[in-house]
């Protein structure tokens, strides 16, 4: 089985789940989709049992009341949990058994904002233990560094997480991931009808946590909690993921149905420089973008253009991420794990980082 380089947290939304369902079966173990679970998310076990081969998401209910609908063992699909520092008893009795039923062990999310860290994480990582009957080397931590999407943000996080993950290295995590939310919470004061270039800070703070040797997870082409996609906000949207940056389309011209706009949106997103060359791999949000802009159908609908911007997020960042089609790292072999436990990710040659 491939390891898994990447863990994005996203919510469970069908404009996600899509994406995550046209994965192909090379690069679906390398990805571990962190879920986020609302009460309005109805059927989330039917629609995974149809996720591809290899792909096992980590699911966090932690929003959902206490019951069966949160008892992820009765789901019947593989699943990781995803446990916080104050879950209840009853939940983390749960989780327990779900860890059991599939095998799988549980991520356990530490939020640096919100939760306590040093003497009080150690007590509360030591009662997930206790009440789950889980032991550290079956759990992966995800440090959820949550919004990072300035200059400001950046200097407030890393110190921050550099603290936790230095505590961190005295349990023995199976691995340890670092995730933040580079998208702006808000879009619409962005200029319409051109390309729109947006820092990817997310990864810019993962690149300057790499002498950590941590892993990268980050929130997709969705800004982290409690932003998200603005509602009412209907304009045929794109966020194309490019190196070290977004670049944001937002459509509005008029004189045409709404088919021929984002027609309009696509054939400006293939002809610019930012679109991968011919034979680079397109992921299968490409495609459908490409067929677009060649008119071959409509416009689709925003559940739609959240699909094929976070299908190419998910192949770009893998690109970064790994090696060739094979799944191998970039670079040099990676080195065997160090007495903490952690194993230094290799980054892709073709990034740099931003001024």
């Amino acid at each position: 089985m491939a390891e898994p380089v990447y863990r994005p947290i996203l919510t469970s939304r069908r404009g996600e789940l899509e994406a995550l369902g046209h994965l192909d079966s090379a690069h679906a173990p390398l990805v571990v989709p962190v879920l986020d679970v609302s009460p309005a998310d109805t059927g989330l076990p039917q629609v995974l049992r149809r996720l591809p081969a290899g792909l096992v998401p980590a699911v966090d209910v932690c929003a959902l009341p206490d019951g069966p609908g949160g008892e992820l063992a009765r789901w019947g699909v593989p699943v990781q949990p995803v446990i916080g520092l104050t879950c209840g008893d009853g939940r983390l009795a749960a989780h327990g058994a779900a860890c059991r039923a599939y095998a799988r062990g549980a991520v356990v999310r530490l939020r640096p904002g919100r939760d306590r860290t040093g003497p009080d994480a150690t007590t509360a990582v030591e009662r997930v233990w206790r009440r789950t009957g889980l032991v550290p080397e079956q759990c992966d931590l995800l440090v959820d560094a949550a919004d990072v999407c300035c200059p400001a943000d950046l200097r407030v996080a890393e110190p921050r997480v550099r603290r936790v993950v230095d505590w961190a290295r005295r349990h023995a995590w199976r691995t340890v991931t670092v995730a933040a939310g580079g998208m702006p919470p808000s879009l619409s004061r962005l200029p319409t009808d051109e390309p729109v270039r947006v820092d990817r800070w997310d990864w810019l703070f993962w690149l300057r946590l790499a002498d950590l040797g941590v892993g990268y997870g980050d929130y997709g082409v969705s800004p982290a909690p409690p932003g998200g996609v603005e509602p009412g906000d209907r304009l045929p949207t794109v966020r194309y993921t490019a190196e070290d940056g977004w670049w944001i389309y937002r459509w509005s011209r008029r004189g045409g149905r709404g088919d021929e706009r984002f027609a309009d949106l696509c054939r400006t997103l293939v002809t610019a420089g930012h679109w991968p060359p011919a034979g680079a791999g397109f992921s299968w949000g490409d495609h459908e973008l490409l067929r677009r802009a060649r008119r071959v159908t409509g416009a689709g609908s925003p559940a739609n253009w959240t699909a094929w911007s976070t299908s190419h997020h998910l192949a770009h960042v893998l690109a970064a991420l790994t090696g060739p089609a094979d799944g191998r790292r970039r670079g040099p072999p990676a080195p065997a794990e160090d007495r903490t436990g952690f194993t230094r990710p290799h980054r892709g040659g073709a990034h740099r980082r931003g001024r």
